[in-house]
């Protein structure tokens, strides 16, 4: 009766095993996708950020060009 048991034993092992693996991947697939979030998020507030500082160098350089285009001093 015992050898009748080892290759149920083995299959129940082996089950355990895989369960075991594909959740240490699924966890290290929501880690990968909790960085990428995180990481994207970041980017985008940074480069909203830049984005205001490029609007904003923008506009004064526009307005100097107006200036100097019309003859004005820059004082």
């Amino acid at each position: 009766m015992a050898s009748s048991e080892d290759p149920v034993q083995r299959e129940i092992h082996q089950d355990w095993a895989n369960r075991e693996y594909i959740e240490v991947i699924t966890s290290s697939i929501k880690k990968i996708a909790d960085f990428l979030n995180s990481f994207d998020m970041s980017c985008r507030s940074r480069l909203a950020t830049l984005n205001e500082k490029l609007t904003a160098l923008e506009r004064r350089i526009e307005y100097i060009e107006a200036r100097v285009t019309k003859g004005e001093t820059l004082t």
